[in-house]
């Protein structure tokens, strides 16, 4: 059984910063990509910031140059540093990872709120 662990998050002033970190723990075989989502009422789930098991990072247009995404192999561990944060940022954030044999899981929401 696998499990994702999500801490952090919160309400946070406009400029301001959190950290996210989500934890992976089970029989995961190895972790290929390793992802931040986050939804908003009345849209899709996207795509914040994803990183590979070689470290090449991807981020969601809206917060590139503010978030940062980094991950730690021998915890099984990825984390989130999102800086300057916007109201605009506001969301429930989830983890996602992939492993190689072609299974994918979800860590549970973690709120995100950012006051103007």
């Amino acid at each position: 059984q696998v499990q994702l662990v999500v801490s952090g998050g919160g309400l946070v002033q406009a400029g301001g910063s959190l950290s996210l970190s989500c934890a992976v723990s089970g029989s995961i075989f190895s972790i290929n990509n390793m992802g931040w989502y986050r939804q908003t009422p009345g849209k899709q789930r996207e795509l914040v910031a994803a990183i590979t098991s070689g470290g090449s990072t991807n981020y969601g247009d809206s917060v590139k140059g503010r978030f940062t995404i980094s991950r730690d192999n021998a915890k099984n561990t990825v984390y989130l540093q999102m800086n300057r944060l916007k109201p605009d940022d506001t969301g429930v954030y989830y983890c996602r990872i992939t492993n190689s044999v072609g299974g994918s899981y979800w860590g549970q929401g973690t709120q995100v709120t950012v006051s103007s």
